[in-house]
């Protein structure tokens, strides 16, 4: 008895699993907007961040379940947009920037458009063999999930804090527009490829990752900002491991074409 015809069995879900996972991320993003419009900035910061923990799954569980497409990564590009750029800046409008006499809107649209050209940039260079940042195992600028994680840091201070000024137009404008410059720079940032752990540190980065996941619900606010933070301060250091791959690379090349 012959086999019954492809095309008539359906879709294995494993196959929609990873889109599903997209498709709540982008959920998850526009619902952050929609507490921002309510003033609910706890909820509406925790929405995008919980569509970044989705975002860092969805591709994983594509690779593991062998369902990664073409449409998948489209409909992740479509979704980070929004989540992560056009989400952010509504948030960050409604709570400081629409106070700025001139230019308020326009600052925050700069991390909805700087996230839009770099997921634009990616999706074009995606299937190119010169991408040396890559190669490296770096990305290139800031990835839209950490970019909007980092464009929150005066929010998280905000909250930690109660600090009024830290709300104010002119705080927060400057902190934006930087955000969204890293976004589309050409600054080699790590990627997960990119660390190390030495083999001794193993229990000890364990060990680490549990107790920053028991500190992400006892004190969210102050962990979320000191991962920003220290994001941010990591940039100088991937920008010198980068240079150091490079010369590497070079020194390699000069040897054997010597």
């Amino acid at each position: 008895m012959s086999a019954e015809p492809r095309a008539t069995r359906g879709i294995a879900f494993r196959a929609i699993a990873p889109n599903a996972i997209t498709a709540l991320a982008l959920c998850f993003g526009l619902t952050g907007a929609r507490m921002a419009i309510d003033g609910r900035w706890e909820l509406a910061i925790g929405a995008i961040i919980f569509a970044g923990v989705l975002d860092g799954l969805d591709g994983r569980i594509a690779r593991l379940l062998r369902a990664d497409s073409r449409f998948g990564a489209e409909l992740d590009s479509l979704s980070d947009v929004i989540a992560f750029g056009v989400a952010p800046t509504i948030v960050i409008f409604q709570w400081s920037l629409q106070y700025a006499p001139k230019f308020g809107w326009t600052a925050a649209l700069a991390l909805a458009v700087c996230c839009a050209l770099r997921l634009a940039r990616f999706n074009a260079a995606i299937d190119s063999d010169d991408q040396p940042h890559k190669s490296a195992g770096f990305l290139t600028g800031v990835p839209a999930p950490a970019g909007a994680g980092i464009a929150f840091v005066p929010i998280y201070a905000w909250l930690v804090t109660g600090i009024e000024w830290l709300s104010a137009w002119y705080v927060v404008m400057p902190w934006v527009l930087l955000v969204a410059f890293l976004m589309i720079s050409n600054v080699a940032t790590y990627s997960w490829s990119s660390l190390r752990i030495r083999r001794g540190w193993r229990l000890e980065v364990l060990a680490a990752i549990g107790l920053l996941g028991a500190a992400l619900f006892t004190a969210r606010w102050e962990t979320l900002l000191a991962i920003s933070l220290i994001y941010v301060g990591m940039i100088p250091f991937s920008i010198a491991s980068y240079a150091r791959v490079r010369r590497r690379r070079a020194a390699s090349m000069a040897t054997v074409e010597g």
